[in-house]
């Protein structure tokens, strides 16, 4: 069975690292089929993994809908035949995995067949693949909305602030009534030996781990270098662990 994983989170905890390191150590797994889609309008998911995007699903969106605008109205089997040919098209493939951006969101203009028709046909490739990981803004709305309504694993990231842990229980208890998925988890990321004992209750929330801060991470991204290529580390390696436990 696919399984699909979105990470959500306050802005700055660290999500788009963990996306890339969640998909690093499944590469290890041998035969393997994993799609990453970048859910984030900052695209910021392709540079944690070295690559670049010529085209995001929203490019097709805004085309459709500007072409309709204009007058150039496509019947329904067409915009369908047409999505068809720009999804495969903006389908980056690399070795180990397939990727797909998302892009930003909607501007004027009605897209709710587009995406309505863009979300099924996602649910359909997405079975194609053994893991699924949706890199997405801050909160669920988005993924439920734009991409999928039904995730098999929905991993929340928070750094050691309170701010960030209430953004992730907010997330948490939005979730329970607007999102099917099957098991949650709550992992902290960055955080300081010093930060342990400042870490406030998570409630129902089931915590899967903490991750120290990283000088190597942290280098790579502020330089935009890919995570999936950096040397092994101790925080690398416990991100592995904790990561395919949760996915077990």
């Amino acid at each position: 069975m696919t399984k699909i994983i979105a990470l959500s989170g306050k802005g700055g905890v660290g999500k788009t690292s963990i996306s890339a390191l969640l998909l690093r150590a499944l590469r290890k797994i041998p035969g393997k089929r994993i799609i990453a889609i970048d859910g984030d309008p900052a695209v910021g998911y392709s540079t944690a993994l070295g690559l670049n995007v010529r085209k995001t699903l929203d490019d097709i969106r805004m085309e459709i809908i500007q072409e309709g605008n204009t007058g150039e109205k496509e019947s329904r089997a067409a915009i369908l035949q047409r999505l068809d040919y720009e999804l495969a098209d903006s389908l980056i493939e690399e070795k180990g995995f397939a990727f797909l951006a998302i892009g930003r969101p909607e501007g004027k203009g009605c897209y709710c067949k587009i995406n309505e028709f863009l979300k099924q046909m996602i649910g359909d490739l997405v079975l194609n693949f053994d893991y699924v990981i949706i890199d997405g803004e801050a909160g669920i709305e988005q993924v439920n909305r734009r991409v999928m309504e039904r995730v098999t694993h929905l991993l929340l990231v928070s750094d050691a602030s309170r701010k960030g842990i209430n953004v992730a229980k907010a997330i948490y208890n939005v979730a329970q009534s607007s999102m099917r998925y099957e098991k949650v988890g709550l992992l902290f990321n960055r955080v300081k030996p010093s930060d342990d004992e400042d870490i406030a209750d998570t409630g129902p929330l089931p915590v899967i781990g903490t991750l120290r801060e990283s000088n190597a991470i942290h280098t790579a991204d502020i330089l935009g270098q890919s995570l999936l290529t950096l040397p092994e580390d101790d925080v690398i390696r416990e991100s592995e662990r904790i990561l395919c436990h949760f996915l077990e």
